[in-house]
């Protein structure tokens, strides 16, 4: 088995024989235009695409998970690990040369190749875990790879990986993740040096902390009418000069996104409003990162912290700051 070095010290090269043998986290993190895979698949049955210059392999999707999920043994190993659930889009299909020519529903399933362009994954760990406002959160660890956010059409050159650490709500399996567990632009060229990232940002979190800032948002409220000004705001905000954009706070979602966040405010069985049309913010935080779960895959973690940060504006917003904007 190969050997790689992280922080000066050898370390077994990371298989999937390190994920403990236990139930598979919860695919649903995210559901609009993905779907649900499983790792064996993605091994077995999937393509790796190379640079188009050297023919140089990526680092594959099944290696990227495999790599987080032995650092994350490596760092929580004390603890309960679930299997990564898996959400791939944007099939990037192809045949085998002896297929050529052939018409496609005559294809057979061994002349079918496959790879998906953007891949996005999620490793609970249910044992170490917080309670906001009755919602229980498990740490979760994961990340994102987008192919398209990378150059394959010239040499072996650095890869682009996105790495989280935070929370997943159980009520409704919204990802609760803030910038402190966030790296939005790993870029590396090997997978001890995607090891070393994942290292660090595992690490250096501090679940006390984070824990302690979510619970600052229920005791927050809102009422109806700043509610439908935020809503109001936000759909200008969409539509404004970018000069005047760069002088507020950034609003996260789209406005397909907040049309569902409305929709929620009155219907959701755990977040909408009270008889008073009152909403804490802790609730129309997870009306947004419920929304989100609509992004594509190459987005989602940006939006995610996205939404964390607009709402921790707001309630820093109760006093003053360019939040105020939004709620005045």
């Amino acid at each position: 088995m190969e050997l790689v070095k992280v922080n000066n010290s050898e370390v077994i090269s990371p298989t999937v024989e390190f994920i403990p043998i236990q139930e598979t986290s919860d695919s649903n993190f995210m559901v609009a235009n993905t779907i649900s895979v499983g790792l064996d698949e993605l091994s077995r049955k999937h393509t790796i695409p190379v640079f188009a210059k050297d023919n140089e392999s990526t680092i594959s999707h099944q290696e990227f998970i495999e790599t987080v999920a032995f650092v994350t043994e490596q760092i929580f190993g004390g603890e309960t690990i679930l299997k990564p659930a898996v959400r791939v889009s944007h099939p990037i299909k192809g045949r085998i040369p002896t297929a050529v020519g052939k018409p496609a529903k005559e294809l057979q399933e061994h002349e079918k190749t496959l790879y998906f362009e953007r891949m996005a994954f999620a490793v609970e760990i249910p044992s170490i875990e917080g309670i906001v406002s009755n919602n229980d959160l498990n740490l979760t660890v994961g990340g994102v790879r987008a192919y398209n956010l990378s150059n394959l059409h010239t040499r072996k050159s650095e890869e682009h990986f996105k790495l989280f650490i935070g929370f997943k709500n159980s009520v409704c399996t919204n990802l609760c993740i803030s910038t402190d567990g966030f790296l939005s632009d790993v870029r590396v060229r090997t997978i001890a040096e995607l090891a070393k990232a994942a290292y660090d940002l595992f690490g250096e979190f501090n679940v006390y902390r984070e824990i302690e800032m979510f619970n600052n948002l229920p005791s927050t409220m809102i009422t109806e009418s700043q509610f439908a000004q935020i809503i109001g705001r936000a759909r200008l905000y969409q539509n404004m000069p970018p000069k005047l954009k760069k002088e507020l706070p950034q609003f996260p979602l789209m406005d397909s996104q907040v049309n569902l966040v409305v929709k929620d405010y009155y219907s959701d069985e755990s977040f909408s409003k009270d008889d008073m049309g009152n909403i804490n913010l802790w609730k129309l935080f997870n009306l947004f990162t419920g929304a989100n779960k609509m992004s594509y895959i190459d987005s989602f973690l940006d939006r995610n912290v996205g939404c964390q940060q607009f709402v921790n504006g707001l309630y820093q917003a109760i006093g003053e700051n360019k939040h105020h904007w939004f709620v005045s």
